[in-house]
């Protein structure tokens, strides 16, 4: 039986004003709405008068613009970036110049191996001026975030924990609206379910991702996500019980449900998966797997 994800989808939102979320939390939505990043990039204000600023966004000067409007009077102290995809951190940049923050981060895209170059829609060019790493501590004026690495939609993906407010800023890691994409060769399937795991360690009672609503039922809904990415697994194994197939034959059997325009996004997960299942020990193929490649249960 197909597992259910208990997506969010419903918000209320008006692009390039402060919303306040709650008592140390602030968010400003980016106007980049898209199939990847739903309504739009959410950018975090973390803290009153002295304050961290969590994914910037795009490099999209109405954007950067409504956030310095937003942090008229404060002082921000921290750029806090989840991950180097171009919908969260270029706009680091133009920020950093007018406030003279500094930027944190894992490090840059793929740890600069040059194979990840090539990646569609990362932001080659950030490069943190304060490396962050898993356990690490940032500590504001009336605010204490701790850092969680949680790699797997990219290998620098990190998780921001309030703990004042016992909330967690997800970044693409979790999202109530929508799967995260695990794109190889960065994206990778058996650290995201790792990471999925290592969530459920911690005591978080909110979830606020980069894209869309709160998430308040936040381990049962991880659950859900292991669940569905289990589901995914079987399905991949149904496949292959009648031989050898090719991840696009996959797809079209997987996502009857899913329309023909996101099915290439569709095959980059199935392919991750694969990969993930591959290294278990589970299939395998002739030669170094690619996405062209045929599969077979072991």
């Amino acid at each position: 039986m197909a597992v259910t994800v208990p997506y969010k989808r419903e918000m209320e939102y008006e692009y390039g004003v402060a919303e306040e979320l709650s008592p140390l939390i602030r968010r400003v939505i980016a106007h980049n709405p898209s199939a990847f990043t739903f309504h739009g990039t959410g950018t975090y204000i973390i803290g009153k008068g002295e304050v961290a600023v969590v994914d910037p966004g795009p490099l999209d000067e109405a954007h950067v613009a409504a956030l310095m409007a937003a942090l008229k009077g404060e002082m921000v102290t921290h750029i806090l970036i989840t991950h180097t995809h171009r919908d969260h951190s270029p706009a680091a940049e133009p920020l950093k110049q007018l406030t003279g923050a500094k930027t944190y981060g894992f490090g840059p895209h793929g740890g600069g191996k040059p194979d990840i170059e090539l990646e569609e829609g990362g932001d080659m060019a950030f490069v943190p001026d304060v490396a962050l790493e898993d356990g690490d501590v940032i500590l504001g004026n009336g605010w204490t975030v701790d850092v969680i690495h949680t790699p797997g939609h990219l290998s620098n993906h990190l998780c921001f924990g309030l703990r004042e407010e016992k909330t967690l800023f997800t970044g693409d890691h979790v999202m109530g609206w929508s799967t995260t994409v695990v794109s190889p060769p960065d994206g990778d399937m058996s650290a995201y379910m790792k990471s999925l795991e290592k969530l459920l360690h911690f005591e978080y009672q909110t979830y606020w991702p980069t894209h869309g609503p709160a998430i308040t039922d936040t381990k049962p809904f991880v659950e859900a996500l292991i669940a569905h990415r289990h589901d995914r697994m079987d399905q991949i194994r149904d496949c292959l019980k009648s031989g050898p197939m090719q991840i696009p034959d996959m797809v079209k059997k997987m996502y009857t449900d899913v329309p023909v325009t996101l099915h290439p996004a569709a095959a980059r997960s199935v392919y991750a998966h694969i990969l993930h299942m591959v290294k278990e020990g589970e299939l395998t193929t002739s030669g170094k797997p690619s996405e062209q490649s045929h599969y077979s249960l072991v």
